[in-house]
């Protein structure tokens, strides 16, 4: 049968272009309205549960007018440098080799760094108790702005295991 005849079928996506399947699609965000960011668009995508983005919307936003308060700085400024602190240099990935598995430091890609920094603020300001949302996420971002913070812990633990085992680097593939 002829790739042509195939009516009905999207025969573009079909084609393996390796051995391993498709390749994967690359998503585009459209930027968020109010600051026509694209990384704040995903970082609302992240703090959004259960398909409630509008109320994802309001947390972020409402923490970003905390954070202009707090800081008379612009949160946007105050958003991206917290971001570029949390965001991880290297990471280690186990390897299995002849019935061990090694940790591998591994250099992070830059797509990987920006969502591991979103996660890791996210997951920081969901671990604090007894405040709203807003908040806790708009302290979080403050702090790991200054280089301070749990998501800035997490990023030094995730470099300090990287370089104990740096002996492992040559295993990467």
């Amino acid at each position: 049968m002829k790739e042509e005849s195939r009516k009905g079928q999207n025969t573009e996506l079909r084609k393996p272009n390796n051995m391993r399947g498709k390749k994967k699609v690359k998503r585009i965000f459209p930027p968020d309205p109010v600051y026509n960011n694209i990384t704040v668009a995903k970082f609302i995508n992240q703090v959004m549960r259960q398909g409630k983005k509008e109320l994802a919307r309001k947390i972020v936003y409402r923490a970003f007018d905390i954070i202009k308060t707090k800081t008379q700085r612009d949160p946007l400024e105050v958003f991206n440098f917290a971001l570029e602190n949390a965001s991880p240099i290297l990471e280690v990935k186990p390897k299995r080799i002849g019935g061990a598995t090694y940790q591998v430091p591994r250099e992070v890609k830059k797509e990987r760094r920006l969502t591991l920094a979103i996660r890791w603020i996210i997951q920081a300001a969901k671990s604090k108790k007894g405040k709203p949302m807003k908040e806790k996420l708009a302290e979080e971002l403050i702090s790991a702005s200054k280089n301070e913070g749990a998501a800035i812990k997490k990023k030094e633990d995730t470099h300090r295991m990287a370089e104990a085992n740096r002996a492992f680097a040559h295993f990467t593939w």
